[in-house]
């Protein structure tokens, strides 16, 4: 399992973590802000988190409501 993790070329990997936190933490942010959303702001909660990539761009396409 050790020699998995060293072998890991993380100049790759690096760049995605970083685009998915950034978007965990802005559609985090967006999502306390917002007044109105579609469904519970709990469920957009753990979508957000536990989804990964796709949460925190669902909450985007399908979460928000306008005002």
């Amino acid at each position: 399992m050790i020699n998995l993790i060293e072998n890991i070329n993380w100049a790759i990997i690096a760049p995605f973590l970083v685009i998915q936190a950034i978007l965990i933490v802005i559609a985090l942010i967006d999502l306390v802000k917002a007044e109105n959303t579609f469904g519970p702001k709990g469920m957009w909660v753990f979508i957000v988190i536990f989804l990964n990539i796709i949460g925190p761009i669902a909450y985007f396409l399908f979460g928000r409501r306008d005002n």
